[in-house]
C-alpha cells in the first residue's frame, strides 16, 4: 500500500479502527500502544485474517514510535475511557497528558501527517494535540460531529423505519451535552424530518443523540462505545486518503467562523488530501446560534481549565 496510518491505542475503538482501515484497502496500518504485546498480538491476529477478508494492507504492531515514521494520517484514540457516572470531562487531566506525550511522538516523526484525535473530552484535546504538534489547523481536526450524526441517522431511520443510506444528520457543537443537532438540516431522501415526524419525537431523537454515548457505556458498565467511534474515524481519514472531499461535521479551529475565535468545535468541513480544505458556514436561526454559543462556551470552560492543569 502506498498509504500509511497510524493509530495510537490499541484497545477497542482504536484495534477496530486498524480492522476498519484494512477491509476497506486504505493503507497499511502501523496499531501502537504501551502495553506490551497488545499491539503486535491484535496486528497479527487482523494479518491473519486478511486471506479470509481478501485484502493485502499490512497491520504492524509497536509499543515504540519509531515505526510510524512517514505516516499520512495518525488517529489518536490513546486515553483512559469513560466508565459509569464519569462525564467525558472527568477525563481531561489525565488524558492531556497522555495526549501531548504522544502527538509530540508522531510529530516528530511524522511532520506532514494529518491527526485525526479521538481521544476525550474531545474537543479539548483537539487543542492539547494542536498545541503540541505545532501543526496548521488544517492538519488537525477532532472526530465527534460524524458519530453524533451517525447516532442522529440511526435514531431517525429507526422511527421512521427506513433505511439508513436515505438518512442525513447534522450535529454541531462540542461532543457532549451541549451537542446541538439540527433537524432542519437533516433529512430522509431530502426530505427535512421536521415534516416527516412530531416535533416531541423529534425533540425525543435530539435528547436521545445528545446522550448516545452515555446510553452505551450505561449498557455495557465497564467501558464506552467503540465500533461507531471507529467506523466515524475511519470515514474521515477515508475522505482524505482518497481526496474524496466529502462534506463531515467534525471538530475544526475556528477563527471567526460562527462567532467563534481560537477555538476547536464541531462544524460542516470540507475534508480532502489536504485536511480541512473549507469551514462550511451554515445560516442559523437565533435559538440555534444561542445552543451553538452554548456549547462553545462549555468547550471555552475546558480550554481554560487545560491551561490550569499546565
Amino acid at each position: 500500500m502506498d498509504k500509511k496510518v497510524t493509530v495510537i491505542g490499541a484497545g477497542n475503538v482504536g484495534a477496530t479502527a486498524a480492522q476498519r482501515l484494512a477491509e476497506k484497502q486504505l493503507c497499511d496500518v502501523v496499531l501502537v500502544d504501551i502495553v506490551e504485546g497488545v499491539p503486535q498480538g491484535k496486528a497479527l491476529d487482523l494479518n491473519e485474517a486478511a486471506p479470509v477478508e481478501k485484502h493485502d494492507c499490512h497491520l504492524t504492531g509497536s509499543n515504540s514510535y519509531d515505526e510510524t515514521t512517514g505516516s499520512d494520517i495518525v488517529i489518536i484514540t490513546a486515553g483512559i475511557p469513560r466508565k459509569p457516572g464519569m462525564s467525558r470531562d472527568d477525563l481531561i487531566s489525565t488524558n492531556a497528558g497522555i495526549v501531548k506525550s504522544v502527538t509530540k511522538e508522531v510529530a516528530a516523526r511524522s511532520p506532514e501527517a494529518i491527526l485525526i484525535i479521538v481521544s476525550n473530552p474531545l474537543d479539548a484535546m483537539c487543542h492539547v494535540a494542536f498545541d503540541a504538534s505545532g501543526f496548521p489547523k488544517e492538519r488537525v481536526l477532532g472526530m465527534a460531529g460524524v458519530l453524533d450524526s451517525a447516532r442522529f441517522r440511526t435514531f431517525i431511520s429507526m422511527e421512521l423505519d427506513v433505511s439508513v443510506e436515505n438518512t442525513h444528520a447534522f450535529v454541531l457543537g462540542g461532543h457532549g451535552d451541549t451537542m446541538v443537532p439540527l433537524p432542519r438540516y437533516s433529512t430522509v431522501a431530502g426530505i427535512p424530518i421536521t415534516e416527516l415526524m412530531a416535533q416531541d419525537r423529534i425533540d425525543a431523537l435530539v435528547e436521545r443523540t445528545r446522550n448516545g454515548g452515555a446510553e452505551i457505556v450505561g449498557l455495557l458498565k465497564t467501558g464506552s462505545a467503540y465500533y461507531a467511534p471507529a467506523s466515524a474515524a475511519v470515514e474521515m481519514a477515508e475522505s482524505i486518503l482518497k481526496d474524496k472531499k466529502k462534506i463531515l461535521p467534525c471538530a475544526a479551529y475556528l477563527q471567526g467562523e460562527y462567532g467563534q475565535q481560537d477555538l476547536f468545535i464541531g462544524v460542516p468541513v470540507k475534508l480532502g488530501a489536504k485536511g480541512i480544505e473549507q469551514i462550511i458556514e451554515i445560516t442559523l436561526t437565533d435559538e440555534e446560534k444561542q445552543a451553538l454559543q452554548k456549547s462553545a462556551d462549555a468547550v471555552q470552560e475546558l480550554k481554560d481549565l487545560l491551561k490550569t492543569l499546565g
